[in-house]
């Protein structure tokens, strides 16, 4: 079974050889819980998403554990001269948002984990719109994978990279230096859904269980608690993708319960679509 960064495609080490120096030059790091990736064994990582750099960073982060990463990524980018040759070449994984073969995302992504890969996967589905960039409620995507292979599902919180590219912004700050925080726990306990039906219901509730795991994480992160309940942007009037200031208020949402936060100051100027780090979950 092949694992580390020396078995991966040419192309992603291409990558990883242009990009790791750059991201080493431009930030700081604190990284802790390494020991929790699993090294014999494909999983899932899941992660908080808190802006566009999130996927390097994880990445990052993965690679210098010897772990390669296989990102879901919105096919478009795919198609994307050069950078789509290098995306594909890199062995990642192209979801067809808003169609019928939004499901095949998720078969190989499946197929991904047997095969003994670790599959990168940001369980929101898009950059957080909670205010104060907590976890907000995941789709099922990541549990429905994690269920159906009985893999460790691997919690990840990241903070940090909203200094460096605040959401929905193209301004990075990378002067001074800014602290990017990982930090890996244990694998999230799924063990008693695996031999239930793969209902809603359950897929509902290991979902719950894999964004607690990560907001615990964040919670250590940031030194401070989350706010109770999880953030649902349709109960304020958000769309699924873009940027929270292209809201309209519909019929079943209601109106928005407080003013766009200062991280979201570029939305009405940015581009109205998630970057090509999302895995958006169509289940």
């Amino acid at each position: 079974m092949k694992f580390g960064p020396r078995d991966s495609p040419p192309a992603y080490r291409f990558v990883v050889t242009l990009l790791r120096p750059l991201l080493m030059a431009l930030t700081r790091r604190d990284w802790t819980g390494l020991e929790h990736l699993p090294r014999d064994r494909g999983f899932v990582a899941v992660s908080n998403h808190v802006s566009h750099l999130d996927a390097l960073v994880l990445a990052h982060f993965l690679n210098d554990a010897g772990v390669v990463p296989h990102f879901l990524g919105k096919v478009e980018v795919f198609r994307v001269p050069v950078v789509g040759a290098i995306v594909r070449a890199a062995d990642q994984i192209p979801v067809h948002r808003g169609t019928g073969r939004a499901s095949d995302a998720w078969s190989a992504a499946i197929d991904a984990v047997r095969a003994g890969k670790c599959v990168g996967i940001y369980p929101e589905g898009t950059l957080t719109r909670q205010p104060d960039l907590w976890p907000m409620r995941g789709k099922t995507g990541a549990a429905r994978v994690a269920l159906l292979t009985r893999c460790p599902v691997v919690p990840i919180a990241q903070w940090g990279t909203q200094d460096v590219l605040p959401p929905y912004s193209h301004r990075p700050s990378v002067l001074p230096r800014h602290t990017v925080r990982m930090r890996a726990g244990a694998p999230v306990d799924l063990g008693d859904l695996y031999d239930r039906p793969l209902t809603a219901e359950v897929l509902a509730e290991a979902t719950e269980r894999i964004m607690a795991a990560v907001t615990r994480e964040l919670e250590a992160l940031r030194g401070e608690q989350a706010p109770p309940g999880r953030y649902d942007p349709r109960e304020h009037g958000l769309p699924g993708t873009g940027p929270p200031r292209g809201a309209t208020v519909t019929g079943r949402s209601g109106p928005r319960a407080r003013p766009d936060p200062p991280q979201w100051a570029d939305g009405p100027n940015e581009e109205s679509r998630d970057g090509p780090d999302d895995g958006e979950d169509h289940t």
